[in-house]
């Protein structure tokens, strides 16, 4: 008799742990796209700030690639995306910190045609460091999100 309850309860726990271990697609889904879209919110929140504000974006980022990557998504074209946004949040804050750094030595720079070719220089690393960021990284975004959409609306 002992053995028969033994057996039950083996079979209903392994059961539960299998039920609740093993997530379905849409649900990994959803964590992934909340996970962006919370990345992308920090980016639109800070759009044209101050350096400090920016440096802190940049560092919002990094943890962001981290809360992606602590995602532990079991589907593998999911982890396709979760690894290529988090390359896409990787770029984005190494330019936003690049930029934000500029802008604080600009900020610096002294009255002088050593401070503006400070300043010069500055400025010309800001646009090139955010120019770049917006048109590989913003389009490499978007077109992963709408890849992520169209993959998870297939049925499972």
């Amino acid at each position: 008799m002992w053995r028969r309850y033994i057996f039950i309860t083996n079979v209903s726990l392994s059961l539960a742990l299998l039920v609740t271990g093993c997530e379905n697609k849409t649900s990994q889904c959803q964590r992934l796209i909340q996970a962006v879209n919370e990345g992308n919110a920090l980016i639109d929140q800070n759009k044209g700030k101050q350096a400090i504000t920016s440096l802190q974006l940049s560092k919002d980022l990094e943890a962001m690639n981290i809360s992606l990557e602590e995602l532990k998504l079991a589907d593998p074209k999911l982890k396709e995306y979760q690894s290529r946004f988090q390359k896409v949040f990787d770029n984005l804050s190494h330019a936003i910190a690049k930029a934000a750094n500029a802008l604080a030595a600009a900020k610096t720079a002294e009255a002088s045609p050593t401070g503006r070719e400070k300043i010069k220089k500055a400025r010309t690393e800001i646009d090139t460091a955010l120019t770049a960021a917006a048109k590989t990284a913003g389009k490499e975004s978007d077109t992963l999100m709408n890849q992520l959409n169209k993959y998870c609306s297939q049925s499972e």
